[in-house]
C-alpha cells in the first residue's frame, strides 16, 4: 500500500512539475516570439507639379523604365529565389489628395505579411488605423499614421 501511494504521489508531482514547467515555456515562447511587420519598402510615392514631366527625366537622364504608374524595380525573394518581389517609384500630381490627412509630400509603402493580424495588434498598441483593408489582384491594403502624422501605406504583396 505504501509503494502503490508513493508512486501515485511520485506521478501526480511529475505530472505538477512537469505542468507547470510546460506553462512557464509556453509562456516565455509567447513573449519571445515577435510578430514579423514590416518586410521591405514596397514602393516611394511623391508629390511633384508634373509627374509626366518627372517620370520623362527620370527615364531619359537616369535609365528608369517608366510607364503610366512610375516604374516598377524587380528583385528575387531572399527566402525563395523562383518569387519575384518588387518596389514601386510613383511620381504623384502635386494637387493629390491621397497622402492626406498628412500634410507630408510623400508617403512610403512598406510591404508586409498577415496584414490582418498587423491590424489587430497595432489597433491594440494605439495606432491610428485610417481605412479598412482592401484587396486587389496584386495585394491588400490599409493606410495608418505615424507619431508624426506621416500617412503610411501597409501593403501585403501578392508576388510572382
Amino acid at each position: 500500500m505504501a509503494k502503490k501511494t508513493l508512486i501515485i504521489l511520485a506521478l501526480t508531482t511529475s505530472f505538477g512539475f512537469g505542468f507547470a514547467f510546460n506553462s512557464i515555456l509556453a509562456k516565455t515562447n509567447k513573449n519571445q516570439i515577435k510578430m514579423k511587420r514590416v518586410t521591405g519598402i514596397g514602393g516611394i510615392f511623391f508629390k511633384c507639379k508634373d509627374p509626366d514631366k518627372i517620370k520623362e527625366w527620370y527615364k531619359t537622364h537616369l535609365g528608369l523604365n517608366t510607364d503610366p504608374y512610375g516604374a516598377k524595380f524587380e528583385w528575387r525573394q531572399e527566402a525563395d529565389s523562383t518569387k519575384k518581389g518588387y518596389t514601386l517609384w510613383t511620381p504623384f500630381s502635386d494637387k493629390t489628395k491621397y497622402f492626406e490627412p498628412s500634410p507630408q509630400d510623400f508617403m512610403i509603402n512598406y510591404r508586409v505579411e498577415n496584414l490582418e493580424a498587423l491590424v489587430e495588434e497595432l489597433k491594440k498598441e494605439g495606432v491610428t488605423i485610417l481605412d479598412k483593408i482592401e484587396t486587389y489582384d496584386y495585394g491588400k491594403f490599409v493606410h495608418i499614421l505615424d507619431v508624426e502624422g506621416n500617412k503610411i501605406e501597409l501593403w501585403e504583396a501578392k508576388d510572382e
